[in-house]
């Protein structure tokens, strides 16, 4: 399952966006080219705001369903990414970072979130299932 190879990253010291773009690359649904775009949206977005691991799966969305892709189709992309933050929150309450992270750092922080990289995961890999 993705959750499991994404958490077997995120474990051995990639950041929880960098583990769910590296995991989709791992298993053809993305390409590892977006893993350095994915650096800079763990910590939310560097700045506490949007959860990385919801950021991740974001682009991974918009790689599958978005603009100038094979399907090409921005209206149907949007509507998988506002469905994923939909489930996030459902589970969650918010995809706030600050929120999320509870205000724990170092290995607390990456047990705590550990939950929100495998659900971000599930949720994706129920998404990126149905096609156009």
């Amino acid at each position: 399952m993705l959750k499991d190879i994404a958490l077997k990253y995120f474990k051995n010291g990639y950041s929880c966006s960098e583990s769910i773009i590296q995991a989709c690359a791992d298993e053809g649904i993305c390409s590892p080219d977006l893993l350095p775009c994915a650096t800079t949206f763990s910590g939310g977005m560097s700045s506490g705001c949007i959860c990385g691991a919801v950021s991740a799966a974001q682009m991974v969305l918009g790689y599958n369903f978005g603009r100038n892709n094979r399907f090409n189709n921005n209206v149907f992309a949007r509507e998988k990414a506002a469905q994923l933050v939909e489930r996030f929150v459902k589970l969650n309450r918010v995809t706030c970072c600050k929120v999320l992270s509870s205000g724990l750092e170092g290995s607390a922080r990456k047990e705590h979130c550990s939950k929100f990289v495998s659900e971000a995961c599930d949720i994706l890999e129920d998404l990126i299932k149905v096609k156009v």
